[in-house]
């Protein structure tokens, strides 16, 4: 199972805001989408699930073509998808927040339940019948991720999972995302914080004004100097 981007360009009016983006991720694996404010990287992710209105390119997921497919029928393919802004239900408990993102277990994905969804974020655990509204940010960024994968996809796309989040709870993420590799998913996380990907990433793409102008593994990325200053120093 794997998540394949080729040649992709996309718009908004005649403006061109994507150009020849090119990635893959593969089950098991984490590519860290890195780059500065407006660089491109939720526009990406976005484009992959169907949400921009003009493209042309070729996504694949799962060995199937889902170029121009609408999104909730992407979604039904496998893709997960984590907005930047946490959404949930804030009068529904935990809980019941889980209930709502819950499908049926996929053919060669991973299948995700409440207790085991407890297990990989401890703190929902403590909190399962409190309304949604009443957790702090972080802990609505978990329970985003945990309804996410209550869909039981293939793979799943995180945009900025670390933003503003507590020491403590970004720690917290990174294991769950370890985990999540660990059970066979594909992980695309759109990143600015380096430490965050290079804790839980494989591999590294960073996109510049729309385009690709890195891709390789996170160490030859740390390695290169030059390409860290110019394209990721603030």
């Amino acid at each position: 199972m794997k998540l394949e981007v080729h040649a992709l360009d996309c718009f908004y009016g005649r403006a061109q805001i994507l150009g020849g983006v090119t990635l893959k991720v593969v089950a098991g694996e984490a590519l860290a989408l890195l780059g500065r404010n407006g660089a491109g990287k939720s526009t990406t992710l976005r484009a992959v699930l169907g949400l921009v209105p003009s493209m042309r390119g070729r996504i694949v997921l799962d060995g199937r073509d889902i170029s121009g497919m609408a999104t909730g029928r992407i979604v039904r393919r496998g893709l997960g998808w984590v907005p930047e802004d946490r959404r949930v239900f804030a009068d529904l408990s935990v809980e019941e927040n889980l209930e709502v993102g819950r499908q049926p277990a996929r053919p060669g994905a991973p299948h995700w339940t409440p207790e085991r969804l407890f297990a990989l974020f401890p703190n929902l655990a403590e909190l399962r019948r409190r309304p949604a509204g009443q957790i702090s940010g972080g802990e609505q960024q978990m329970l985003t991720i945990a309804c996410t994968l209550m869909g039981n996809p293939s793979v799943i796309m995180l945009d900025e999972p670390s933003e503003g989040l507590a020491p403590l709870i970004v720690e917290g993420m990174a294991g769950a995302i370890l985990e999540m590799k660990r059970q066979g998913l594909a992980v695309l996380l759109a990143e600015q914080n380096m430490r965050f990907a290079r804790a839980v990433s494989d591999r590294a793409t960073i996109i510049e004004k729309g385009r690709i102008r890195f891709d390789g593994t996170i160490s030859t990325l740390l390695a290169d100097e030059a390409v860290t200053r110019a394209y990721l120093a603030v």
